[in-house]
């Protein structure tokens, strides 16, 4: 780092780098890991509920079985943990489209707002949903 020849602080445009700490690292982090968790969560689900459980493939489980699953704290940290990351996976994935494939990168703060805004309303919404599961 450079250093001030006068004070021995540091000079100013060192200052200026440190203060400029970017939160982009978390952010990644967020969108690969609901990548992963939605890739490996979603598809199952999808197939279960959506194909084999209706076509009877499979035995579909019972109301009270559904229901007890979702109403155990495991099941509703589970479902939880795919709601965030999914949301954020998304948020991060439109985002990056938009500054991208739009060219409206001059709309920075606004796009960026709505994204992970909308992430953190739903993370939200899904929170007090599963809450409210007797």
């Amino acid at each position: 780092m450079a250093r001030d020849i006068h004070g021995g602080g540091l000079a100013p445009s060192a200052v200026r780098e440190m203060a400029k700490r970017s939160n982009e690292p978390f952010l990644w982090a967020l969108f690969s890991a609901g990548g992963v968790v939605a890739a490996f969560l979603i598809p199952v689900l999808l197939f279960l509920h959506g194909l084999a459980f209706p076509l009877k493939w499979l035995q579909p489980p019972t109301y009270q079985r559904e229901l007890a699953l979702v109403s155990h704290p495991l099941g509703r940290l589970v479902l939880f943990i795919l709601c965030f990351l999914s949301l954020f996976h998304w948020a991060h994935r439109f985002r990056y489209t938009l500054y991208d494939g739009l060219q409206i990168k001059h709309l920075n703060e606004v796009i960026f707002f709505l994204c992970y805004g909308g992430a953190v309303v739903g993370t939200a919404l899904a929170g007090y949903m599963l809450w409210r599961i007797p």
